[in-house]
Formats: C-alpha cells, sequence, structure tokens
C-alpha cells in the first residue's frame, strides 16, 4: 500500500521534551543527566537504524548543553575527525567535557580505529529502537488532544497503516488533519480522513464548507 508523506508546516526544534521515547526511556533519562553534568559517566554512544531519533536526542543534547563533544554518524568520519573524537574521549574520562556520539551500529561493528572503536565503547552504549505501534497510537491521541480534536481508534488505525510511521510524518498528519477539519468543520472520521489524504496527495488545499 501507497505511504503518504505529510509534511509539518514548522517543525519544532529537537528538544528532549518533545521527544517520543517509547522503550528508549531509559536511554533518554541518561542523556538528560548527561546533559546536566550529574550522569557519573562521561560517554555515551546511541546507535540505531535510522528514523529511531538519533539525529533528534543528538541535536537536542547539543541545545542543552554547549559544552558536550557531539559526533554523529561516526561511521562516517574521516581519519583527522576520529582522531578528534578519539582525543575527546580520553579528555573527558579525565575530567574534561562530556562525549556523545552516534551511529548505525554498535561499536564493535563500526569501520573505525580499533581504538576509536574500544573508547566509544568505555561508557554507556544505547541502542535506540523503532516505537512500537501502541506508542505511536498513545502519540497521535496526545497531538489530537494538544489540537482540541477527538481521534477515534479506527482512524487512528487508519493512519498507521497508510502513513510512514516516523514522528514527524504523524505530526505531519495531524497538522494537516486539523487543518482540514477546522476549515470544513468536520469531525475526523475514517472517511473524511480517507478523502483529506487523497485531496493532498492530489495536491488539493482545503475547503470551506
Amino acid at each position: 500500500m501507497e505511504q503518504l508523506p505529510l509534511a509539518i508546516s514548522q517543525k519544532p526544534e529537537p528538544e528532549f521534551d518533545n521527544f517520543v521515547a517509547g522503550p528508549n526511556a531509559e536511554a533518554l533519562a541518561r542523556l538528560r543527566a548527561l546533559a546536566a553534568g550529574t550522569l557519573g559517566e562521561a560517554i555515551v554512544y546511541l546507535w540505531g537504524e535510522p528514523g529511531t531519533g538519533r539525529s533528534h536526542l543528538l541535536r537536542a543534547a547539543r541545545r542543552a548543553s554547549s559544552a558536550l563533544v557531539i559526533a554523529d554518524d561516526v561511521e562516517s568520519l574521516d581519519e583527522a575527525a576520529q582522531q578528534r573524537l578519539f582525543v575527546a574521549i580520553n579528555a573527558a574520562r579525565e575530567a574534561g567535557p562530556g562525549v556523545l556520539a552516534a551511529g548505525h551500529c554498535p561499536p564493535a561493528q563500526l569501520a573505525l580505529r580499533a581504538d576509536l572503536k574500544s573508547r566509544l565503547a568505555w561508557g554507556l552504549v544505547y541502542q535506540l529502537v523503532p516505537l512500537a505501534d501502541a506508542d505511536k497510537a498513545l502519540h497521535l491521541k496526545k497531538l489530537a488532544a494538544q489540537r482540541g480534536l477527538l481521534l477515534p481508534d479506527d482512524v487512528i488505525n487508519y493512519l498507521l497503516a497508510r502513513l510512514p510511521r516516523d514522528v514527524p510524518s504523524l505530526q505531519g498528519a495531524m497538522e494537516v488533519l486539523d487543518r482540514h477539519s477546522l476549515a470544513r468543520k468536520r469531525a475526523l472520521t475514517v472517511p473524511f480522513v480517507r478523502e483529506v489524504l487523497a485531496q493532498v496527495r492530489a495536491g488539493g488545499q482545503p475547503q470551506g464548507g
């Protein structure tokens, strides 16, 4: 079944508070503590497939603490960047700024120099896992409630079956549905949502009435 991407007109800045943690709640809590300087560990490494929130969390950490050394997509680092990260990790163990790094696989599987891989595993290592449908359903209900919308379970199931399931796409869906619902003074039902998605696919704008 074709999935319909829906853009968000103004994406919120990544923050710890707007990260949908689901099964990644422990990792989120540790990053809050790292940014606050209360973790007791100076090095954290995150890994996971695209769409699990790695970049969101790193940007949120940067906004929360400018002192952190942050490196995303470490598998893409060139030799000079690997050396800088190696030095930063060593410094972190000697009371220097904390280090937050992320990649697509565990440290041992990274195509990096061996001494850097071992140092990335020195601290806390968390795998970020995708949200389950139940977590996404709860998030959709929360987004709808924030907009004063009633979102029935059958509409949620319909959306999850037809939209990309990453959180930004779900947020975009609620923005679009809210706009159409207000313009046409219609409740969110499966037939109405089906109509809206078809209209968006065709490039239409919400019409009154």
